[in-house]
């Protein structure tokens, strides 16, 4: 029973002793090539981001927008990424057809796997290339709305008036009814006046008020005219742009720049009425 035990712990010295062996040999044979695929690491990674960071500018610079600039820029680092790996696994002696292999198999399974999740960066892809918006943009989809904050490849980001952040898995933006209003919005206003103004003098002050207005965009003219005949009132409309960003914001403020010039001009808003007639009983 003694002598099995000392054979057994015989054994595990001889089996820890040449696990030892190995890796000194290891660091023996290998310890420099080991030495320079860190640092060639190290050095690989940092150029990578250089270069990116330079070519994302450079596609800036010559008119690209920042959405394709910066796939442009993502694209790049990746692939000097994987080349530095390849150079690092070269230099200490690990041959990489294996992995080629491997890492061919492995996407195939990942495929079929990760359909979904491959069809979001498909989506992203489409968007980023055909490009029908922007970072920068207000847009409306699936029900949502807001400022495109960034455009990655799997979904986007948007930004509500509310500072609500919210995220967008692209493949339910592609092939999707997409309202993009770009930097401004259209903002519909209504009022009713009574039928004895002077409707030529009532819709020159508001025209007049909306387009002096802050909130009012300078590039796209408001447009202000009778939209309809009420059963009290002769309806106008006020048709404006605004920032989109500040949708409902501007919506309260021009209302009450509408109210206070109708005021001022001792313009009436007339409320609904309704004749009652009674009938006697014989």
């Amino acid at each position: 029973m003694e002598k099995t035990l000392k054979d057994e712990i015989s054994q595990e010295l001889a089996q820890l002793e040449t696990v030892y062996n190995i890796i000194i040999d290891f660091f023996v044979n290998y310890s420099f090539q080991l030495l320079g695929a860190v640092l060639i690491l190290i050095i690989g990674l940092m150029v990578a981001k250089r270069v990116a960071k330079g070519v994302e500018k450079l596609c800036e610079s010559k008119g690209i927008d920042i959405t394709l600039s910066r796939f442009i820029g993502n694209v790049v680092k990746i692939v000097l990424v994987f080349m530095v790996a390849l150079i690092c696994l070269g230099k200490i002696g690990i041959s990489v057809t294996p992995f080629l292999a491997a890492i061919g198999a492995l996407s195939l399974g990942a495929g079929l796997a990760l359909q979904g999740l491959l069809s979001n960066y498909a989506a992203g892809l489409n968007i980023i290339l055909t490009r029908p918006f922007v970072v920068g943009d207000t847009i409306q989809v699936q029900g949502v709305s807001g400022l495109v904050k960034d455009i990655l490849l799997a979904y986007t980001i948007i930004n509500t008036e509310d500072d609500v952040t919210i995220t967008i898995p692209n493949k339910h933006i592609v092939g999707e009814i997409l309202h993009n209003s770009n930097h401004v919005s259209l903002l519909e206003l209504s009022v009713g006046v009574s039928y004895d103004s002077d409707l030529d003098k009532v819709t020159k002050i508001i025209a007049d008020a909306i387009n002096n207005h802050a909130d009012a965009s300078e590039f796209k003219k408001s447009l202000v005219g009778i939209s309809g005949f009420g059963d009290s009132s002769v309806d106008i409309e006020i048709r404006v742009w605004v920032d989109s960003i500040k949708l409902n914001a501007a919506r309260f403020a021009l209302n009450k720049v509408i109210w206070d010039v109708l005021k001022e001009a001792e313009i009436s808003i007339p409320f609904p009425q309704r004749e009652v007639q009674l009938i006697k009983a014989n």
